[in-house]
């Protein structure tokens, strides 16, 4: 097949839900055997397939190829003819049951959109899902089609040392010529998406495992040469996983080794591929010297993430593409709650919620608006969506909440034992919770086929004379894409009343026995439900949506009682909101002053709140402490206005660090930590807090703050520290600011990981010059648009910056266009990635509408667009 296969100037033809059918042929094993070589590599498959009796009989056997030579078929042992189409082979008059055997050749060096078999820095790797496997040998390349693998890799020895693949390893064998070759045999039934091949001259991190069962597991961590000083944190991170996985969930590994290999160039950031994970770089290495917390932290939660797939997407998997929440959703809901017991939940909680405010609110709030569960798609790479996986995780958390943990347990252990080695359907989960729970969750599924955040209000009043609170609770979600009308949703509330002392209520609805104290979960299941509360004493103040209990958006309490929750509510996560939507609101006030051409002053009572954190717990202090962004304050604009948003944020910053400098200077000297750098999450939050007051101080304007921020960055204790103050010298006009690039660059010109730091924050620098440099970083002989991670670190990074990015000349939208166009031919999948900010333009001014439109159109104007590209651009403007 052409190597531009998935490429076609006419529009991409929709896959439907509804036009679902069960694979005519179903293939019970697989044998693979690979002779590896960068420009050619053999692959000969042998396929025993059987006619599936749901298929109806006369249905011909359809085989997925993409960028690949056929060289010969048989079936049964005899030569066969096939069929060749746009996207792969038709074999007719294939018996009930059957061997075919299929020879391809294809050429790793030349596959720069990393889907199938390619070559990074002359290793051989590969990335199956969702269709890659179709790019290594022709396959009905769907998860419905669930085999068992047998490989066989054959090498040179001395460029190939290791050869991996999927499940348990058989002896090397030399076979002359200086060659060699394993076969390796997975025992559990997998879809394609699941293989998974790595070979090439790589060394290994070694530990192992011991299950709950008394099982020994063998793990490794395969990496380049050199850095096998960086991987103990993800080895003990994988540790912590399997441990977590049995205690929490009661599942246990099944393999009897487990390998991880990790690869700088890899569209993804993991891939949870059958007992051989996948990794990106910059998810398994770290040492104090290189890697931040969060990278770090990030680490964490990838590993534990692909390794919970072990379960939740490997041994229940998919029955089609339409169902990715049902692997990915569920998996980072666990990972979520891995990661929660790890460390501080209360911070994690709010970080997660960060982030699916960022990405997801935003997401169904443009034209890419889909169900957690879409309709329909063009390619699905393009559904690998914080919809499908943050929502889908928040889906999942309101599940539990509603029929309670204990249950979600049991619908858990029911799932599995129903459906283990199936690929199945989100609603063959839901019936296994609602089967454990005697819960109906039929109304409850509308959350995964209804796009858009539900918009919540609350009313309330309190009748004195009959100690009676009325709380009302009202939702609607605005229309999107393809569903102008919206049903309501069941909308667990989690929820305490607070007195005027902040002391926690005891709670009883008209109609219990007994009053209930502490948190309770109110369902909201109308468009407006009433809830009477009886024997209140005195008038309450409400606690709603605590630890974040439905993701939607919150409205109807007034200013006064934000603050009075930002100061008094027991839980963390309302207190942090609280105190992010009063400081929202003082800046938003800051921004119609701005629009109205007047100077605002800074609300003293912001200077109150932010001293008031200073001595709190560092974590939560350092979240809280924290003035929400600029594109968060964006999302709360009708119309944004990009550069009234950066001016006001930006004087409230200057103004807290001037009001506040001697505290915050005090904080900042008080939690100096001259020890070992430590992982822990007390010392992450002292760290966090140090660096935000230093934030601050620079804000000032203080010229001895700069100083203490080079001076800190000079230190270079940790990267944490380093890359603090660098990004804060990024954002002043200053001799510093030169110097510490500089001296940045020369130090770790040599390590990709790090130098992707270098590139981010300079894109994300709010200097007025920053369009320019980008276009100057771009040209840098260290920028390689064949890598992943170097243009997430650059052009990503520069989308993110919401005063520069969007310069009112069109230049940034230009500098961002120009990148997805020459990226597109080489990697449409990281190209298509790209497209979303350009697809925001309702949002701004009509000049700014303009310019993101017409550099949309530009992109769809391009000759051979990939198939992701058009369908991410052509939503986008349409």
């Amino acid at each position: 097949m052409p190597a531009d296969s998935i490429r076609t100037d006419a529009a991409p033809v929709e896959v439907r839900l509804a036009d679902y059918a069960p694979p005519a042929y179903l293939v019970d094993t697989v044998d693979l055997t690979f002779e590896l070589g960068e420009t050619a590599t053999m692959v000969v498959s042998k396929l025993s397939v059987r006619r599936n009796p749901a298929a109806p009989d006369d249905a011909p056997l359809h085989l997925d190829g993409e960028a690949l030579t056929l060289v010969d078929v048989t079936c049964n042992g005899a030569p066969v003819t096939p069929v060749e189409t746009r996207d792969g082979l038709t074999i007719t008059d294939v018996p009930a049951t059957a061997v075919l055997e299929i020879t391809t050749s294809l050429t790793p060096i030349a596959n720069t959109e990393f889907s199938g078999l390619y070559v990074s820095g002359g290793n051989y790797y590969t990335q199956c899902e969702a269709q890659g496997f179709r790019r290594i040998t022709y396959f009905p390349d769907r998860p419905d089609v669930m085999s068992r693998y047998t490989t066989t890799i054959i090498a040179d020895k001395a460029a190939c040392p290791v050869m991996l693949s999927n499940g348990n390893p058989g002896p090397v064998k030399d076979l002359g010529d200086g060659r060699h070759g394993i076969t390796w045999t997975d025992p559990h039934p997998k879809p394609c998406y699941l293989f998974a091949l790595v070979a090439g001259d790589l060394v290994s991190v070694k530990d192992s495992f011991t299950t709950r069962s008394g099982r020994h597991v063998d793990l490794a961590i395969y990496v380049r040469r050199g850095d096998e000083d960086r991987c103990a944190h993800a080895m003990q991170a994988l540790k912590t996983s399997m441990a977590w996985d049995e205690q929490v969930f009661g599942l246990e590994y099944d393999l009897d080794v487990f390998n991880i290999a990790a690869v700088s160039d890899f569209n993804m950031g993991a891939m949870e591929n059958k007992g051989l994970n996948v990794f990106n770089t910059k998810y398994v290495l770290a040492r104090p010297e290189t890697a931040t917390d969060v990278d770090y932290q990030g680490i964490e939660t990838v590993i534990a993430h692909e390794y919970f797939h072990n379960w939740t997407g490997n041994r229940v998997t998919c029955r089609d593409w339409f169902q990715l929440s049902l692997k990915e959703g569920l998996t980072v809901y666990r990972d979520q709650e891995f990661s929660a017991d790890q460390s501080s939940r209360a911070v994690k909680r709010i970080g997660d919620v960060r982030g699916l405010r960022a990405a997801q609110f935003r997401e169904d709030a443009g034209p890419l608006a889909h169900p957690v569960q879409p309709s329909a798609y063009m390619a699905i790479d393009n559904f690998y969506t914080a919809t499908v996986y943050n929502k889908g995780a928040e889906v999942i958390r309101m599940m539990a909440t509603i029929i309670g943990r204990q249950a979600f347990r049991r619908g858990m252990d029911l799932y599995f034992a129903r459906h283990d080695n199936q690929a199945v359907t989100i609603d063959d989960f839901v019936q296994a919770m609602q089967d454990a729970s005697g819960v109906d969750l039929t109304a409850f599924k509308r959350w995964y086929h209804q796009a858009g955040t539900p918009d919540v209000s609350v009313e309330d009043s309190y009748d004195a004379a009959a100690k009676r609170y009325t709380l009302t609770i009202s939702q609607e979600t605005k229309p999107t894409p393809g569903q102008p009308e919206k049903l309501p949703l069941v909308i667990p509330v989690a929820m305490g009343l607070l007195d005027g002392n902040g002391q926690e209520l005891a709670t009883r609805l008209e109609g219990e026995a007994a009053a209930k104290p502490g948190t309770r979960v109110l369902l909201a299941t109308q468009a407006t439900n009433r809830f009477e509360f009886v024997d209140v004493a005195s008038p309450p103040v409400p606690s709603l949506l605590r630890d974040f209990s439905a993701p939607v958006k919150l409205s109807g309490l007034s200013p006064e009682r934000l603050r009075f929750l930002a100061a008094h509510d027991t839980d963390p996560f309302v207190r942090w909101d609280s105190g992010q939507q009063v400081a929202a609101s003082v800046l938003l006030d800051m921004v119609a002053t701005f629009q109205q051409g007047r100077q605002p002053g800074v609300d003293p009572a912001l200077f109150e709140a932010v001293g008031s954190l200073l001595d709190q717990e560092p974590a939560f202090a350092a979240e809280a402490l924290a003035l929400p962004g600029e594109s968060t304050l964006a999302d709360k604009m009708t119309v944004v206005d990009v550069d009234a948003i950066h001016t006001a944020r930006d004087r409230a910053r200057t103004a807290i660090g001037q009001a506040l400098y001697d505290r915050l200077r005090a904080t900042y000297d008080r939690l100096s930590d001259t020890g070992p750098y430590r992982i822990d999450g007390a010392s992450i939050g002292r760290r966090s807090l140090r660096n935000g007051c230093l934030s601050y101080l620079v804000a000032s304007g203080d010229a001895a703050a700069v100083r203490l921020a080079k001076a800190q960055f000079d230190a270079g204790q940790n990267m944490t520290d380093v890359l603090a103050a660098l990004g804060i010298l990024s954002g002043v006009d200053c001799p510093e600011r030169l110097d510490a690039l500089a001296a940045f660059y020369q130090a770790w010109r040599h390590d990709p990981l790090v130098l992707d730091k270098w590139f981010a924050i300079q894109a994300l620098s709010p200097l007025p010059d920053t369009v320019q440099a980008v276009q100057a970083l771009k040209a840098h002989a260290d920028f390689d648009l064949r890598n992943p991670n170097r243009i997430r670190a650059l052009i990503s990074s520069f989308a993110g910056n919401q005063v520069r990015f969007h310069d009112p000349s069109g230049a940034g939208y230009r500098l961002y266009a120009d990148t997805i166009i020459q990226l597109d031919p080489t990697n449409g999948q990281v190209a298509a990635r790209m497209v979303s900010p350009l697809g925001q333009w309702r949002r701004y001014d009509a000049a700014r509408q303009a310019l993101m439109k017409q550099e949309l159109q530009r992109i769809l104007d391009l000759p051979n667009l990939s198939r992701n590209t058009f369908e991410m651009a052509s939503k986008s403007l349409a």
